[in-house]
């Protein structure tokens, strides 16, 4: 009778390791096929603009046999299937090529270079967003209807109401200009000062995280006040357990679920959507750069730059089912339902 029971015990968790490694292939499989199809509609977008790149590049006063060469060391003058696999190649090799803005610099250095920035903004955004949400969702579940939870209701409607950009500018306003606890435009680099840096991205990334903060603390609290009205939650308070043990060890954990995956498509909108934050701060990061490369028509630069925020998304939402599957490991593959 033991030695079933250790033989069943055994082969459970022998099957739930297995089912973990299968999950994980389905995610990478799903993920690489989701970013070959967007590097390839990308591609294709470009390459079908109306508009000859080498003429851009050369401007008009260019003599046809310069810009037939430059077409030729660019690629032009071959089919789209072949540019794409060309293009592809030296993507995956770290070769984006030159911008044609910036008189020819490198397109990863650019990158490279700006990524720091931000990433930085975006972290310290989720920070801000974790401990206005983590908060908030408490107390306003802790008595439903209550003072807390009216003050909460109207403070997160009031947030998911005003757009980033404009609680940005609001910030410049009281904070910068009236309360002078920053200086707007004077960003420190990060190498130079690194306190600076950070203190200079607090007003914008504050800015970034309220709207998405106020979206998370209603869904959370609906996902919660849900739980905490189903039979299992009743039954357990009427066998004497503590209201704390069955909000944070049973509630919270089932509302989990759900609230992942939206934190997951949040957090993949804050690190490849803070382009209007930064251009209203005037950071120099990643989302800046795309708008000074679109208003020049650098498309080598905007193509590179459109495949990376569909890489953070889709790799944000991937985190976010491995999450999901870590909190209950009977959630199937990219469901996100029970088998």
């Amino acid at each position: 009778m033991a030695e079933t029971a250790v033989n069943t015990g055994a082969a459970l968790r022998a099957n739930r390791g297995g089912g973990i490694w299968i999950f994980l292939g389905r995610r990478l499989s799903i993920t690489l096929l989701t970013l070959f199809l967007v590097s390839l509609l990308t591609f294709l977008a470009f390459a079908l603009i109306p508009g000859d790149p080498a003429l851009l590049a050369l401007g008009i006063e260019a003599s046809d046999e310069q810009v037939q060469a430059l077409r030729a060391e660019m690629g032009l003058d071959k089919g789209l299937p072949e540019r794409y696999w060309a293009w592809l190649g030296k993507f995956l090799g770290g070769d984006l090529g030159n911008s044609a803005r910036f008189r020819g610099a490198s397109v990863t250095g650019m990158i490279l270079e700006r990524l720091p920035v931000t990433f930085s903004l975006a972290a310290l955004s989720l920070v801000f967003m974790l401990l206005i949400t983590i908060p908030s969702v408490l107390a306003s579940v802790k008595k439903e209807g209550g003072i807390a939870d009216r003050i909460f209701g109207a403070l997160t409607a009031l947030n998911i109401s005003l757009p980033g950009f404009f609680l940005g500018v609001l910030f410049i306003w009281i904070f910068g200009i009236l309360l002078r606890l920053f200086v707007p435009g004077a960003y420190v680099d990060y190498r130079r000062d690194p306190l600076a840096f950070a203190a200079y991205l607090a007003f914008p990334a504050l800015a970034l995280a309220l709207p998405n903060a106020a979206i998370l603390v209603k869904f959370m609290r609906a996902q919660i006040l849900r739980q905490l009205r189903q039979d299992y939650v009743r039954s357990a308070l009427a066998r004497g357990a503590p209201w704390r043990r069955v909000l944070y060890g049973h509630a919270l954990k089932n509302a989990a679920i759900p609230g992942v995956t939206l934190a997951g498509m949040i957090v993949g909108e804050i690190f490849a959507g803070s382009i209007v934050i930064e251009q209203v701060f005037a950071i120099p990061g990643i989302g800046r750069l795309l708008i000074s490369s679109i208003t020049s028509r650098d498309y080598t630069m905007v193509q590179t730059l459109a495949v990376y925020m569909a890489f953070v998304v889709v790799l944000a939402n991937t985190l976010a089912d491995i999450v999901i599957r870590i909190i209950d490991p009977r959630i199937s593959a990219g469901s996100g339902r029970l088998p």
